[in-house]
């Protein structure tokens, strides 16, 4: 198991995203400590995991509430004496589906406020807590219009640029300190229900089926089809890993070729 004995927090783990790279941590052997504002998505997660004999607990905790964060992971390090792996996935909030000069200032940032508030507090706290045992993983996820620009997706692709940005930056500073900072970058996950939606918007505004935008970005890839969720987990499980451990300061390509470095 690639994740044996690792403490493994994640943020948003009610969401579609989060749920699978909980269960995939969890299958891999990590203890995994679920974090979001529903507990009962929380809880549902959960359940699928201890029913698969994985070891799980969950908090109510909203990753832009510094104190709240700050206690839950001194909570976690005192009950199983490491926080291993941090892993920011929460909802961003954004509206895509209209151009910048449609949209009101506070539509535009509000993406890249949540997004960098987010990732600062749960980054930022975890990394105090491993610099004491000077070992340690935090992850993040951006999409494709983070590097690549689209019509239409408002701040979402701003707020991933500065997320990936935010990395890098924190990954110079920590290193020396036996921590690696990780990005993994994705198309969008068509089995994930906001991107289905999202999907959707953007088809209805093109005059297109829904299967037909889909199909639009699928041919832009080199493998002809976008990742799905299970796919960005295992990727998400590798950074996590050992395996990975020369990797930091890097943005991992799950686009299936969409980007190509």
């Amino acid at each position: 198991m690639l994740l044996r004995n690792k403490n493994a927090v994640i943020y948003g783990a009610g969401g579609a995203i989060g749920g699978a790279v909980a269960r995939a941590f969890a299958q891999e052997g990590a203890k995994v400590f679920l974090v979001g504002r529903n507990i009962n998505r929380l809880n549902i997660v959960a359940k699928e995991i201890t029913g698969s004999g994985g070891e799980v607990e969950t908090a109510q905790v909203n990753a832009v509430d510094e104190q709240a964060v700050e206690n839950h992971l001194s909570q976690v390090v005192n009950t199983v004496g490491s926080v291993d792996v941090s892993f920011n996935l929460i909802g961003l909030g954004e509206t895509q589906g209209a151009s910048l000069v449609e949209m009101e200032q506070e539509q535009f940032v509000s993406p890249i406020i949540t997004a960098m508030q987010s990732h600062f507090i749960t980054a930022t706290a975890a990394a105090r807590h491993m610099a004491k045992q000077k070992a340690g993983v935090i992850l993040a996820l951006t999409a494709q219009a983070a590097r690549k620009p689209y019509r239409d997706v408002g701040g979402f692709g701003v707020a991933g640029a500065a997320i990936e940005g935010l990395c890098r930056q924190l990954a110079i500073e920590v290193g020396p300190l036996g921590i690696r900072v990780v990005c993994l970058r994705s198309a969008g996950s068509p089995d994930a229900p906001g991107v289905d939606e999202v999907f959707n918007r953007h088809a209805d505004n093109a005059g297109i089926t829904r299967d037909e935008f889909e199909s639009g970005i699928a041919e832009k890839t080199l493998l002809k089809r976008l990742p799905r969720l299970a796919e960005v987990a295992n990727a998400a499980v590798l950074m996590a890993s050992d395996r990975a451990s020369a990797i930091t300061g890097a943005v991992a390509n799950v686009t299936c070729g969409e980007i190509v470095d």
